[in-house]
């Protein structure tokens, strides 16, 4: 099947998007693994605070309009 070149630029821009979201999924996940494993450990730990501090950043304006971008592609399966 013949596609415009616009069509195919536009559905490699949501690929690559869709991938990104996929990592920062894993990678969200396996920091909330690890902030577990260190509450566990040792509840007063800097770390863990540090790790706190940093998922209150991700609650920023930046953070929210990525994430809405990155919610906004669907794909069909």
């Amino acid at each position: 099947t013949y596609y415009p070149r616009t069509v195919l630029v536009k559905m490699e821009e949501v690929y690559q998007l869709v991938k990104e979201k996929l990592m920062y999924e894993k990678e969200a996940k396996q920091q909330e693994e690890k902030v577990e494993k260190m509450r566990a450990e040792d509840g007063e730990n800097y770390a863990i605070k540090k790790q706190e501090n940093e998922k209150d950043l991700e609650e920023s304006e930046e953070y929210k309009e990525a994430r809405s971008v990155l919610d906004s592609v669907k794909l069909e399966a």
